[in-house]
């Protein structure tokens, strides 16, 4: 399993727009992704499921990945996350 922590930076957190963007990155690869906020564990592939997290800006979030691509997966949210100005 891969995992990485990230800190939310986003003036308006995980709303709709980002939280899409990271679904869409995440349904790319095969493996289980899961998006971890203060012992509450949702799929990253589900819209529904991201937002009903309600991640604030300055937040600290886990991604987990678990499958044959799980490296390129948690890279690639990464990757989504700095791009678009969501954690660090």
């Amino acid at each position: 399993m891969a995992e990485k922590v990230f800190h939310i930076t986003a003036d308006s957190g995980l709303h709709a727009r980002p939280a899409s963007m990271l679904v869409q990155a995440a349904s790319k690869f095969t493996s289980e992704i899961n998006l971890e906020y203060k012992d509450k564990t949702v799929n990253l592939k589900s819209i529904m499921g991201v937002m009903s997290l309600g991640i604030p800006s300055g937040s600290d979030v886990k991604v987990t990945a678990q499958g044959d691509d799980e490296e390129e997966a948690i890279s690639s949210i990464a990757e989504t996350m700095e791009k678009e100005g969501l954690a660090e």
